[in-house]
């Protein structure tokens, strides 16, 4: 379970467009992940610019990179990634008055009610 930290550290590494945009790319690439080439070509960044992106990612434990050879191998961090959608919805409903808006209604009473 992730500490406070941790999760504003990891959702501080998707809060740019760009980074965000480089972290879906690898989801959707799936657990093979993309060599840095390929991530440059589908999210159309500078190389540079995209190193730089990339570390970030990393630092944050949200991408895992391997190098393979001449190449450098770039994966989502699928495991890291669910613990902080987890992080947000461990906390869904938790306050009394936090019940769904349908549960609500079910327990008002109405002019009808009280008649």
């Amino acid at each position: 379970m992730l500490a406070l930290e941790e999760a504003a550290q990891g959702f501080a590494a998707i809060g740019s467009e760009p980074r965000l945009d480089v972290l879906l790319t690898l989801v959707r690439a799936g657990p093979t992940g993309l060599a840095v080439g390929e991530i440059q070509e589908r999210v159309d960044l500078p190389a540079s610019t995209l190193a730089h992106h990339l570390r970030f990612l990393a630092a944050a434990g949200l991408i895992e990179q391997e190098r393979e050879g001449r190449v450098i191998r770039s994966r989502a961090a699928f495991e890291r990634i669910e613990s902080l959608a987890d992080f947000l919805l461990r906390e869904c409903c938790s306050e009394p008055s936090a019940a769904h808006p349908a549960q609500q209604d079910s327990g008002r009473s109405t002019s009808k009610d009280v008649a």
